[in-house]
This record gives C-alpha cells, structure tokens and sequence, in this order.
C-alpha cells in the first residue's frame, strides 16, 4: 500500500508539504500491475480520501486566515469587586461583529457587571481602547466598542453570526487566545445542541435560561469569548466554557446575540423580559414522573421530534412575577398559545412582551394550568450602581445572586466584605446587610442615608446574613473608617462613555467627641495577693490598618498590652500589633472601656511600641506594676500571666529554660521584623496558647514581657514565634518617657549571630580574648559575630563573619552589649560612633563604626494603583545593593500597576526618562503624564535585575494622591492629585 499506516493516524494539520503531494499524485500503470486487484482499489480508495481530506484542510486553513483577522485578544481589569465578581485583572478573546461601528462581541464574565477598563489587539498587533457597550443580565455574551478609525494598518473584517448552521456533528474551529496565547487555533466537532447552562458553582456567575452547545475542544483559560466558526468562516456559536474534568466545552447559541447586535446597530434599546423563573430542559422520560400527561408528550414530541424533552420549572423566585403562580416541577407547554421546545422562543416572547401581560400553560402532577402574568424589565433587576463607604462596596442584591437561593430580588449586597465591613477573612462574598446603627436597610438607597448620619470613628450595631444561610442572622460591632478611607461615593453606569460616573454623597461627619466612662477590673484568681492585683496593670491593644505600609498587610489586630505609667497613659506592646503608626489605635481597660490611642515609640529591632491614651478617659483602679532591676538568669524560677488567644487571663508558675541570641528568619518580602534579641524561653504549657503576657516574680515585680513576634510566611500562612523580652532592656527607654521626653535609639545596623568557642578559635580569635571571655561569662561562653549587613554608604564599616571582641573598650559578652545608644530626641545630635575591635579574615581590626537612626516611613504616595514608598529599613537590611529609585510595596487587584507589570519589591528608577530617586522627583514626574495615556517606567528588581514597562494612566478609577504624616499634630494627610494639580 503507498499510503503508511503512520500518516492515516496523523491528523493532516501535522502533515508535511511533500506528503501531501504524495497523497495526491496521479496513480501509474506499474503502480496498479504490481498490486493484486483488491490492493489496488485500496489504494484507490486511501488516495481519493487523502484527497478530499487534504481539499478540506486547505480549504480550513483559508477560513482561519481569514477569521484570525477578525479576532482580537482582550486585556481587561474589572476595577472594583461588583455582585458576585471580584476585582481582577485578565485576558479573553472577542471577535469584530460590526466593522463599521467598531463593535467586538466576547462573554458577560469578560465585560462584567461592574467597572472595566481595557483595550484589544488585533492579529497585527494594533492596539486599540474598547468600551463596553452591553452585557446581557443572564446570557454570557456582551458587547465592546472600539474606534476603527484608530486602526490603521490592517483592514477590519466582521464575522457573520449564522446561528442556524450550529448542527450535530458540524466540525468546527474555535479561534481565539487560549491560556493567554495570543492565537491559538482548536478543532471539534459539535456533539450537543441541547445541553442545560453550565453550572460554576456557588457565588459565581452563571448562565441560565438558555439551552448550550457541546463539543470536544480542549479550550482553556484565556478562550472564553473566541468565535466558533464553521468551515466557511461564519460564527455558528460564542465559546463560554469547559469542563475541568473532561476536554468538553460549552458554547452559546448565537440567536439571542444576533437579536441584541441588531438592537444596537439600529440604536434600538435591547430589551429583555423575565417572570423570574429559573426552566432547565428535562428529557421525556422526567417529565412523564414530574405529571406530563401521554396526549401532551405525543403532541410535544410530533411538534419538535428532533427535542428530547421539555422546560421544567426549577426555581421560582419569592415576589416575582411567577410566584404564586408556577410551581416548581411545572412542566410548560406553550406561551401565548404558541408551543414551546427551547428556551429561544421563551426568551423571544419575554422580550417583545416588557410590560405587557403574556399566558402560559403548564403541566403540575397532570393537571392542566393556565396562568397570566405580566413581564417585567429584566435590567430593572439587574444593578447598575455601587456605593463605595467605609473601604467596602455595596449594591443592590442582583436577580443573579437571588436566583442561586431563590431569594426575593432585594436587598443590600455586600460585594467584598472589606474596610469596616470585614466581617469574616475568609469568606468574602455573600454577605447582606439588614441593618446599620439599629436602623433597618432593605435597600441601597435607605442603606446611604443611615451610613450618612453616622460619625467617623464611631462604633455601630450591623446585623447581616449570608445568602446561603438566611436562617442564621447575625450581629456584630463595627468601627466606622471615614478617614483612610474617606471616599463616600454612589457609582452609575453609563453605557454611552463606558465609564462609571460617580458622585461623592457627603464628607465625614466629625467624630463625636469622648466621654470619660467607669470601669472595673476583675482580680486574678490566685492566693497570692500581689500577683492578684497585676490584673490591673494589664489591658487590650488593638489596631485597625487601611493601609499596607512597608509590605505589612493591611489588617485588623489585638493583643495584650501592659501599662508602665498608669498616670501619664503608656502602655508596651507587641510590634507586631503596631507595626507603624499610618494606623488607629486603642486601648481597651479591664474589657470594659475602649480609648484611642496615639503610637509613642517604635524600636527597630526589639519588637515593641509604646502607645498612649487619656487616662481622664476611664475611672478605673490602674496599677503601675514594679520593674525589676535584675537581668533573668537561666533556670530562674518564675510566674507566667498571660492572655490566651480567646482574651482569657491565664496563670502558671515557671522556669526559664533558655536566654539564646536569636534573629527572626528573614521574609522573602522584606518587612519589620525582630533582630538581635536575647530571647527567654521558659517551660510553660500555658504560655504556648498565650501570644501575649508578663514574667514576674512572686512579689508581682515584672521581669519580662511575653510577646509574639511576626515571622515568614509559609504556605500563605504567617509564622508566628512566642518569646520573653527582658524588662531590663527596655527600662531606659520607659525612664525617658516617664521623664516627659521622647526616646531616640541609634543602633548598629547590622545583623548579629553567637558561635561557640571552638569556631571562634577556628575564625582566629587570639587566644588572650578567648581566656577573657571564659572569665568574664557567667551564663554563656560565646562569641558574637556579624551574620549580615544592612545597605549603608559608609566607608568604614562591618563585614558578614566579623567576629566582635569589644565596642568602647567593653568586652562583648551577650547581645545586649550591641544594643546601641538610647537617648532623649531633644538631647539627641547626631549618631554616634562606636569603638569596635574585631577579627576579620585573621586579623585583630578597629573600626569606628556610624550607628544609625532608623527613620519610620512618613509619606507615600499612590500611583496606578500602586503605593510607592521610601524603601523602609526592613529593604536595607535585605539588601547589599541599593538601586536608586521609590519602592512598590503594593498593588491593587484590578490596578493599571497588575495590568501593565509593576509588582511589589520593585524600584522605580525612572519615568519617562527621568530619574526618580527620591519621593519628591517621582511625585513631579507623574505628575506630568496626562490620563488615559502611556508612560514608559524603568524599574529595578529586588534581585537588581533592569526592566522597562509602558503603563497607562486611568485617574478616573485610579487617581493618584500622596498620605504625608503632619509632624505638629502627629496625624496623617491625604491629598488626591486633580487636573488641575497635575498642570501645576
């Protein structure tokens, strides 16, 4: 045989050019005469299949040159979270329907229900805006507008949408840009006309209502909205979907797409009619057990014999137009007297009939119903607005979210539970609000006025659901944020500009002013009468973070604190829960009164801040605890009081097991951590539930805190380390604020390690300091070495594996003996310089070595949905090269910055050429590029690597504004950059 057995199994796509002249070569006289008769009709055969086959092939890949030309590739952001959609940034495909008008039909998921901004390139890559214009309530298509004027080098080509050529078994192509490709081409064949919408799940978008198409074509991410197209190049379907488990994909009819593409080429309004009723298509077979009588089936079946079943009522929705009327496990039989088989001609009828009254007969158990009913708007079910309020977006609860629970369509719609309405970390969408401030909220606009009359900074009653539990109603207090997150705006679509007008609704009211409130402790429960009353020395410090500054998350914290001046308001705590002070702060006393509190104090490297509230706030018997003079030793016996996770005060005597010197392991985004500590470890089973709590001795003198300390993330999970913090080391830090002054730490900005005797010997320290230091060490024989430096431009400096003898002359026994120089500000001139002696490379060095102040970021500014930075001292610390630009610590989830290529730990070195090595000559550069236009931005990786992106401006979603912190009166301000700022 001529033809291999290889090639008949190789699809023809795959074929070389000279096999396939091969295949279609004429077959000689020698070639029959050596074949019996049988082998050569197969041969016959064979080569007049591999001709046809080789004419459908060629034929196919002139369609797809031609289809390609109409397919564009479709880069979106839905801007902000909207009914059950997330903020996002993606890809997709869309195809050129109208080449005149400019319009470009791709999926609903792609164009949203919410804000979108993106732009389209064609297979030229020519680049052009696209607005959206439409998308369908239910159906998954909508439609984006272009300008073709605008597209310059190529000739724009529309598909034809020819709904009636989808046939079973038709082979078909779906073009498009799959898995973020920019073309990719995949064949089938349609196996389904009839299929019911896929179902994606819970709080998501489905379709519904319509009958779907099947095939095998492997598609994946990135194809949904490609044109599925027949051998003559007309589009037979919208590619939607596919399953994750098999290579089947889900494609929507064309003919209600055809309808709305007419609609808006004859400038008509596209309307659309429900009685909210959710109909799935059931076989025969079903319907005959849900009542479908013998005389209806057969006149059904003679009516349509090539459908195999009929719509079944599945969900009727509570207060609309069907309920009371239909039943679910309806069969319908006809509308208007017409008869009906699929779902296109029930959406036909709803959509000619927007108002008026329409008659429906329908099967229940058998029994003949006629029902009339009137059609209502389905875009007046459909929302077209959000009001954004508190750092949260809400709108009103859509017929989309309704129909999942069979819920009325009302309601206010929590679309990302966010800002003060964080209601759960976990669960982010679902939620609806019934009531704010004890005031009843059935709807969007009711709902704006109550959040009007609330004050910033006060806290309310919210009771709220979930949409799948209706009958688990639940209450909690919130913390109105109307100052870092001052926006109060209503947001309304506008289908002409594409672009979602918005109006501020009001500014803040004030904050109430304070009220001096009683409170109560509650002793310990111990016979020992001078740790009972430690209780009052103890109180709870929580946080509220809008803003995630120096790559921290922006979160809500709390954790025990304890108060070292009872008279004058300061309380220690983890820094962990005050990471910096862009923040709001408080302190609750004896779980009775909540005070704000003002961020004090700041160690770099200790892990504690200082905080202060107005003790004129709270009538409560405080107590100033004793602090202990004494250092803890090793084996040291001790109390532990400490605050479980669920704020229970909890006791345990204890023993100190450890004092090591440690460094928290380092993040792979840098951020504040813990450095050079002299940690305390003790045997206590309780202290593992604890993440917050005191050491004392038997008189109630407190002799460390038991704090917790952020470490590295792991598996999207923070690591979180529970140690002691000797009181001793922080005792002149609470003298000076005792004082009246301000404390101001320089350190030594390097990263320091212990190694024992014997590799201090191998690293060549002499002899005569290894005899001193097993003189002078009581507890530990060790010597301290440097593990990393921190970025510095000094020439006389440390070096990684230098190992410390002395600084001013005093042998280096401990960590402590590193901790640098603490003084009052008003006192403080400049760093100091400290006498180190050490052993480098085998020799004995003096270095007079800069400690540093280590200043707290004070400014950002935000920019494409980026916050931009100073790189903070966590940067410094990472890195031994310092690239000359503002640090990205973040970037919006549907941001221009995700968009467009600028991730988080980069450096911005330059904007449109010029330098930006500062916050002052980014925040000019910006502010010369205009909105809606492109910037060229020349970044650095934390890994020191170049790369230049071009990023597009959007101010209108996306405007940039700079928080400063105000040194007088210690409070940040927020100023947002208008037009009319950005000429000056």
């Amino acid at each position: 045989m001529t033809t291999s057995d290889n090639m008949k199994k190789r699809p023809y796509s795959d074929l070389k050019e000279e096999e396939l002249q091969q295949n279609n070569k004429k077959i000689s006289v020698s070639d029959i005469i050596s074949h019996d008769e049988e082998d050569n009709e197969d041969v016959v055969m064979e080569n007049n299949v591999a001709v046809l086959e080789t004419e459908n092939y060629m034929k196919w890949q002139g369609t797809i040159a031609k289809v390609v030309k109409s397919v564009v590739s479709i880069h979106f952001a839905q801007v902000a979270p909207f009914d059950c959609d997330p903020a996002l940034v993606s890809e997709a495909t869309g195809f050129v329907v109208d080449a005149e008008v400019g319009i470009i039909l791709t999926n609903r998921h792609v164009v949203g229900p919410g804000p979108f901004i993106g732009y389209v390139v064609f297979d030229n890559h020519e680049e052009c805006d696209v607005i959206p214009i439409y998308r369908d309530p239910v159906h998954d298509f909508g439609f984006l507008k272009f300008d073709p004027k605008k597209i310059k080098y190529s000739k724009i080509q529309a598909l034809k949408l020819k709904p009636s050529l989808a046939k079973v078994g038709s082979e078909i192509r779906v073009v498009g840009n799959d898995a973020g490709e920019k073309l990719s081409i995949l064949s089938g064949f349609i196996s389904r006309l009839d299929r019911n919408a896929p179902d994606y799940g819970e709080m998501t978008y489905n379709d519904f209502n319509t009958e779907y198409i099947q095939a095998a074509a492997s598609a994946s991410g990135g194809s949904s909205g490609s044109p599925v197209v027949n051998i003559d190049g007309d589009a037979v379907a919208l590619q939607a979907g596919g399953s994750t488990e098999a290579s089947t994909d889900f494609f929507l009819p064309l003919n209600r797409i055809l309808r709305a593409l007419q609609c808006v080429q004859r400038n008509e309004v596209i309307t659309r009619g429900t009685i909210q009723v959710q109909w799935l298509l059931k076989p025969y077979d079903e319907c005959r057990r849900l009542g479908l009588t013998p005389e209806e089936e057969s006149q059904a079946r003679s009516f349509a014999p090539e459908n195999i079943g009929l719509l079944v009522a599945e969900t009727v929705l509570k207060d609309g137009p069907g309920y009371n009327y239909i039943k679910e496990g309806d069969v319908l039989i006809s509308i208007n007297n017409q008869r009906i088989s699929s779902f296109i001609q029930v959406d036909d009828i709803f959509d000619s009939s927007v108002g008026k009254g329409v008659t429906i007969h329908l099967q229940r158990s058998g029994v003949d119903h006629t029902i009339k009913t009137d059609i209502q708007d389905l875009h007046s079910i459909t929302p077209a607005r959000y009001v954004e309020v508190c750092g949260a977006v809400f709108n009103d609860i859509s017929y989309q979210m309704a129909r999942c629970y069979a819920l009325p369509v009302k309601g206010v719609f929590l679309s990302c539970a966010s800002g003060s309405f964080n209601f759960d970390s976990k669960e982010k969408v679902g939620w609806v609000i019934d009531a704010v401030d004890n005031k009843e909220t059935p709807d969007l606009d009711t709902f704006i006025e109550v959040m009007k009359t609330i004050p910033d900074t006060k806290r309310v009653t919210v009771k709220y659901h979930h949409l799948s539990d209706h009958h688990s109603p639940l209450v909690t207090s919130i913390y109105v944020d109307r100052h870092w997150c001052s926006e109060f705006r209503i947001y309304q679509r506008n289908d002409i500009t594409g672009i979602w007008d918005f109006t501020n609704v009001c500014d803040p009211i004030p904050a109430e002013p304070l009220k001096p409130h009683k409170a109560r402790f509650i002793d310990i429960a111990t016979e020992n009468k001078d740790l009972k009353i430690l209780s009052h020395s103890l109180c709870m410090v929580s946080t509220v973070s809008a803003i995630p500054l120096d790559s921290l998350s922006a979160e809500t914290l709390k954790t025990a604190g304890l108060i070292i001046d009872g008279e004058s308001g300061y309380v220690i705590v983890s820094r962990r829960i005050v990471p910096h002070d862009c923040l709001d702060c408080f302190v609750t006393i004896a779980d009775s009164v909540k005070i704000p509190a003002t961020v004090e104090f700041l160690h770099p490297t200790q892990n504690y801040a200082i905080v202060k509230y107005d003790p004129s706030l709270v009538n409560a018997d405080i107590i100033t605890p004793k602090f202990a003079n004494k250092k803890v030793k090793h084996g040291e016996k001790l109390q532990f009081i400490g605050f479980t996770q669920n704020n229970r005060l909890v006791t345990s005597d204890t023993v100190v097991t450890d004092i090591s010197s440690i460094s928290i392991p380092s993040n792979l985004i840098p951020r504040y951590r813990a450095t050079n500590l002299e940690a305390i470890s003790i045997d206590c089973n309780v202290s593992t539930r604890c993440n917050s709590g005191i050491l004392t001795d038997n008189d109630g003198t407190v002799r460390a805190l038991w704090l917790s300390f952020l470490g590295e993330r792991q598996e999207n999970k923070e690591k979180v380390y529970l140690m002691g913090l000797d009181i001793v080391n922080i005792k002149e830090v609470i003298t000076i604020l005792k004082n009246g002054g301000k404390p101001q730490v320089s350190i030594v900005d390097a990263e320091f390690g212990s190694i024992s005797i014997l590799n201090a010997r191998i690293r060549s320290v002499p002899e005569e300091w290894i005899e001193k230091m097993e003189k002078e060490s009581h507890s530990r024989l060790q010597f301290m070495t440097v593990s990393r430096v921190s970025y510095t431009t000094a020439t006389e400096r440390l070096e990684t594996g230098d190992v410390i003898l002395s600084v001013n002359d005093k042998m280096v026994i401990e960590m402590d003996d590193l901790d640098g120089v603490t003084t009052p500000a008003d006192k403080y001139e400049e760093s100091p310089i400290l006498k180190f002696k050490v052993v480098r490379e085998g020799q004995v060095l003096d270095l007079n070595i800069a400690t540093v102040n280590v200043p707290e970021t004070d400014r950002l500014i935000i920019f494409a949905g980026s916050i931009i930075q100073a790189p903070h001292h966590a940067v410094h610390q990472a890195m031994t090269e310092m690239p000359k630009g503002v640090y990205c610590v973040f970037r919006g989830e549907s941001s221009p910055a995700i968009q467009y290529g600028i991730s988080s730990t980069n450096f911005i070195t330059h904007v449109n050429e010029l330098e930006t090595p500062t916050m002052d000559s980014f925040l000019a550069a910006i502010k010369q590029i205009p909105d809606n236009s492109y910037c060229k931005i020349r970044l650095m990786t934390y890994d020191n690597v170049p790369f230049a992106i071009s990023l597009k401006t959007n101010y209108h979603y996306f405007p940039t504004a700079e928080l400063r912190k105000n040194f007088e009166t210690n409070k940040w301000v927020e100023h947002e950059y208008t037009k009319e700022d950005k000429k000056n």
